[in-house]
């Protein structure tokens, strides 16, 4: 008897050949969810980065530093594992630089960087971390997944208040196409949002540039104070606004990769590039959902590639650096987050279904639900982690044993 896990197994046993595996599907999901992740916070690092008084050349080189480290490592621990393993940047974490970054110097931020890349490698290669996912019911896990993703599917429905013909072109585009050929949904409906953002007049490619990214070499230095202003803070969001999330999303959607080899081999990559600007690359939850839904692929076990492409989108996104960024800001937000929402419909389903259909754990998954789509944020650390502490105290609560 063997107890090697089935991602492994079927690891050992397929030629590397991934391409084979590919569909439009997998590469629009996969390019959907670069473009999430990107659009979603890459303000937030010139915001940290300009407050700091950085150049231009050191802001280029974070983004390309963690674009580099997402890219290997997604499609490194994709191919690896058959599993849709996407990595990001800590969104959490950029949001905490832009107030405590000013306030360091540079040198010693990045000193702080290395701490907390030395301690996310640690988490992993002791293992802890995969006895504590065992103990979380799969109702909480589902719920925390769905309550994730909720504040994203919903932004469809807020961009519509601004851009009514967009979006509803958009939505029904995306409802007929589902009907008739699901598979086509999610690239069909970013075309025509793409030609009636340029029919409204909504494209702007006026500072559109090419520019390729150089890397800027910073030497750490090391303080008590960076350490504990930045570099635990960093490592405690890393571990409950973007590891935790992380695993629940590939759990909920049935892939049971040990979580050790993830988080060891992010900590090591963030350690490696945090002297080029790094603050931290960790798993993603929103953009791997994107990954793990039927939309990816209707094969479960070919949505990797989807990931994959990702990763590939991540190494382009790297190279030209600034470019990338002022691509996607050519495009109408609502654009980006109706697409991104109507990808996650599916997830979100699974999600609450999932939550739902233990009757002993369905009250707790709620709360967790509740409390992860409420965007709470106490001590800098955001709704995921509180939601699942939420949700595991009501377990406990309503299921110990009586005396």
């Amino acid at each position: 008897m063997t107890s090697s896990s089935p991602n492994l197994s079927r690891a050992a046993r397929t030629p590397l050949r991934p391409f084979a595996d590919t569909s439009l599907s997998a590469v629009v999901a996969g390019f959907v969810a670069m473009m999430t992740g990107y659009t979603s916070s890459l303000v937030l690092m010139f915001q940290a980065g300009r407050a700091a008084h950085l150049s231009d050349a050191q802001i280029s080189s974070w983004i390309w530093a963690l674009s580099m480290g997402m890219a290997l490592c997604t499609i490194g621990l994709s191919l690896r594992f058959r599993a849709p393993i996407v990595i990001a940047w800590s969104t959490p974490g950029a949001a905490l630089l832009v107030a405590s970054l000013p306030h360091v110097a540079y040198p010693e931020a990045i000193g702080a960087f290395v701490v907390c890349g030395l301690l996310l490698t640690l988490v992993g290669l002791t293992g802890w971390f995969d006895t504590l996912m065992k103990r979380i019911p799969s109702g909480i896990a589902a719920a925390l997944l769905a309550g994730i993703l909720f504040e994203i599917g919903i932004e469809i429905f807020r961009a519509a208040q601004f851009q009514t013909a967009l979006v509803l072109a958009m939505f029904f585009t995306y409802l007929i196409i589902k009907r008739v050929a699901s598979r086509y949904a999610i690239v069909t409906t970013l075309v025509v949002g793409t030609v009636v953002a340029g029919a409204l007049g909504l494209l702007d490619f006026s500072r559109f540039h090419v520019a390729f990214a150089v890397p800027v070499l910073t030497v750490p230095a090391f303080s008590l104070s960076a350490v504990i202003s930045i570099g635990i803070p960093l490592f405690v969001v890393a571990m409950a606004s973007q590891n935790v999330p992380g695993i629940a999303v590939l759990r909920a959607d049935g892939y049971d990769t040990p979580s050790a080899p993830l988080i060891s081999t992010t900590g090591v990559a963030s350690l490696l590039l945090a002297p080029f600007g790094s603050h931290g690359v960790n798993l993603a939850a929103i953009t791997a959902a994107i990954c793990t839904g039927r939309e990816a692929h209707e094969d479960k076990t070919k949505r990797y590639m989807a990931a994959v492409w990702c990763g590939v989108f991540y190494l382009i996104a790297g190279i030209f650096g600034a470019t990338i960024a002022a691509l996607f800001g050519s495009l109408p937000k609502a654009l980006v987050v109706s697409v991104a929402a109507l990808a996650l419909f599916g997830s979100i389903m699974s999600g609450l279904t999932n939550a739902m259909q233990d009757a002993r754990q369905r009250e707790a998954a709620l709360v967790t639900f509740m409390v992860t789509a409420s965007g709470l944020t106490l001590l800098s650390i955001g709704p995921a982690f509180w939601g699942l502490v939420a949700g595991l105290v009501t377990h406990v609560v309503l299921n110990a044993r009586r005396g």
